[in-house]
């Protein structure tokens, strides 16, 4: 009589992976609401800020190509390590595709073993509004209610309810070289609950801003902002800029702001102050969120948050998801992690796996 099979076991609950789909994020943000999940996103990521020695950093790997840019982001705390895929291709929406994209993991340093697996381009886009609101709300002058949003793609809609949630931005003024997208991201923002206006013009958009939001896509030095468009004691919040040879901004008008940075070491070759010198003086946001250095210091100050994304907001909103979606039902659970019953015996579990 033939042997019995051998039937190979069913793998345990640590080679189980939490897998949060797209599907999922929209799910999960829409259940919680859009302006909470903001706000709590600014609130871990100030939270992680204060205690940003505790990070091993380093700017995150690039591959640069003539379309474009694809990126690896690392971070961890000694108890967590995170990573996220990026891309970043200007031309994709004449292709019908995103310009941005990210999936990525969060892990447990002591075994190495993922804890989560995600998507990433929704969570992105809403870390960086969060990142971005967390910022003004250090750096901003009192009382502002008028946010300028030169540049109505992907990221605007995110930006202007992050202001509008963790800074109490009151009214949105819209801008973009394509009436098209501008008048998308009004139609998007009815309802919010902000004075939303579309403006012909960079210049009619900043018209009364006490708070200039800069997010544009093309991969080039473009002058968004020239000097004379910046008056006294305004906020730039700076984030197109994100990769070497693209920027938005006027160098004059940098020369005339105090400058905040995440990581110098990545935003002296991505930010805004890639046209500076490098021993150019620049404050590290960390350091006036902890209370170590002053933030704006004067009602005519020009400060600019030259945002370029670093790893640790995105670890911020990989532990902020992990937490969140626990016990919604939301995430599938994904067979990854080879797991025989013997640690060293992978090629026994493959050989049995098939009989």
């Amino acid at each position: 009589m033939p042997a019995a099979a051998v039937q190979s076991p069913a793998p345990s609950s640590r080679a189980m992976i939490p897998f949060v789909s797209v599907d999922a994020m929209m799910r999960l943000v829409n259940r919680i609401g859009v302006e909470t999940v903001l706000t709590e996103l600014a609130a871990g990521i100030e939270a992680d800020f204060r205690r940003w020695p505790a990070f091993d950093k380093t700017p995150r790997v690039a591959s640069h190509s003539t379309v474009g840019v694809i990126e690896l982001m690392p971070a961890s705390d000694g108890d967590h390590y995170g990573f996220k895929y990026v891309n970043g291709h200007p031309a994709n929406p004449g292709r019908g595709l995103q310009t941005v994209t990210a999936f990525g993991v969060l892990a447990e340093v002591a075994t190495g073993y993922p804890v989560l697996l995600t998507e990433m381009t929704l969570l992105t886009a809403l870390r960086t509004a969060a990142t971005s609101a967390m910022a003004a709300r250090h750096l901003a002058p009192n009382g502002a209610r008028v946010m300028a949003m030169i540049g109505n793609g992907a990221q605007s809609e995110f930006q202007a309810l992050a202001f509008k949630a963790v800074c109490g931005i009151a009214e949105v003024r819209l801008w973009d070289i394509d009436p098209t997208a501008t008048a998308r991201c009004a139609a998007n923002l009815a309802g919010s609950g902000l004075v939303v206006v579309p403006c012909r013009s960079a210049e009619a958009a900043i018209e009364g801003a006490q708070i200039i939001t800069t997010c544009t896509a093309d991969k080039a030095h473009a002058t968004i902002l020239t000097d004379n468009m910046v008056g006294a004691g305004v906020h730039l919040n700076a984030i197109g800029g994100d990769c070497p040879g693209k920027t938005e901004l006027a160098p004059a008008i940098l020369h005339r702001s105090a400058i905040f940075v995440e990581y110098p070491d990545q935003t002296r070759i991505e930010g805004e102050i890639q046209q500076l010198p490098t021993d150019h003086p620049v404050t590290e946001l960390w350091q006036v969120i902890t209370g170590a250095v002053p933030g704006r210091t004067d009602a005519a100050q020009i400060t600019l948050f030259d945002g370029v994304g670093f790893a640790i907001e995105d670890f911020s909103a990989l532990t902020w998801l992990h937490g969140r979606i626990a016990g919604t039902g939301l995430a599938q659970m994904l067979d990854m992690i080879a797991d025989p019953d013997e640690p060293r015996d992978l090629y026994g579990m493959l050989r049995r796996a098939g009989v």
